[in-house]
């Protein structure tokens, strides 16, 4: 596997040869000072460029890059898609390659440079010819920390959790396991990775990333919580989704509480009591019942 630096030296190389790439900036995991490093991460590169049809013309261009395993062009299969694209301003490829390096490359006209360089605090310059690359302060992640909750916003959050999982529970019922499923995935989840995060923000001041969907939980959850969130993943097994659930309830109920007592929120306990007295009923309905209640 290639190294980081041989990687930054074939880009590095491939730019100064060719006049018209006149500057390169980096972002994603491998700029932030806070991410774990590991051979998994991406090269997130964009190239400024005089213009993109000779790249894209060019199909093979990037084969300098080494051997493929597999390449998508998400611009090319948004036109596909019928959405609308600007080829002339930015393009972009992902490449996987056969010695495990993974390069998420764009090339961009410095039009859309300028529109979009001081957008993701975790943006860093490594080659500017022309002195086009506007004046950035060094990377940082205070883009993605988790922002703090307004109470209405807090309540509209613990809400929704409580009522969506009535479908979840109607799914199980009428054995629609990929209906019920979704709902939780979909809809529940998300909520509870969103009280996770505000818990985490509340233990730091509201000044960390818990990363890009919740990767990482486990480093700032307690063990208790952790052992919990774990649980919150079921198989198809209807019994042990319906435990998976109940974990879920008690983990959601115990952030949400801190959550509230630390920013001076009032939780609303009584969908929390309905909620959990209904599934408990619905858990217990018969499969050719004729009335719920």
């Amino acid at each position: 596997m290639r190294t980081e630096k041989e990687m930054y030296e074939l880009m590095m190389g491939l730019a100064q040869k060719d006049e018209r790439i006149r500057a390169i900036y980096m972002n994603g995991s491998r700029t932030n000072p806070n991410a774990p490093k590991d051979i998994f991460q991406d090269y997130d590169i964009v190239f400024v460029v005089t213009e993109t049809a000779s790249f894209i013309n060019e199909i093979n261009w990037i084969d300098i890059f080494g051997e493929l395993i597999m390449i998508q062009e998400p611009d090319k299969m948004d036109q596909l898609a019928g959405k609308e694209v600007d080829f002339d301003k930015s393009y972009g490829y992902l490449m996987l390659f056969q010695d495990g390096n993974r390069v998420d490359l764009h090339i961009e006209t410095k039009e859309r440079m300028l529109d979009n360089y001081k957008n993701d605090s975790l943006t860093k310059p490594l080659l500017d010819k022309d002195n086009i690359l506007p004046s950035i302060p060094a990377p940082t992640d205070q883009d993605y920390w988790t922002k703090k909750p307004s109470e209405p916003g807090f309540l509209n959050y613990c809400n929704d959790f409580w009522w969506c999982l009535q479908n979840v529970a109607k799914g199980i019922w009428r054995d629609e396991l990929p209906y019920a499923k979704q709902m939780f995935e979909m809809y529940i989840r998300p909520r509870l990775d969103k009280m996770a995060a505000w818990w985490i923000g509340t233990k730091h001041d509201f000044q960390v990333s818990p990363g890009k969907m919740g990767k990482y939980f486990k480093q700032y959850l307690p063990e208790s919580y952790w052992g919990m969130y774990e649980q919150t993943y079921s198989d198809h097994d209807y019994e042990h989704f319906w435990d998976s659930i109940f974990v879920t309830c008690n983990l959601f109920r115990a952030l949400a509480k801190e959550v509230a007592d630390q920013l001076l929120f009032t939780y609303q306990d009584q969908d929390d009591i309905n909620m959990t007295q209904y599934l408990q009923h619905i858990r217990q309905l018969p499969a050719d019942a004729k009335r719920i209640f």
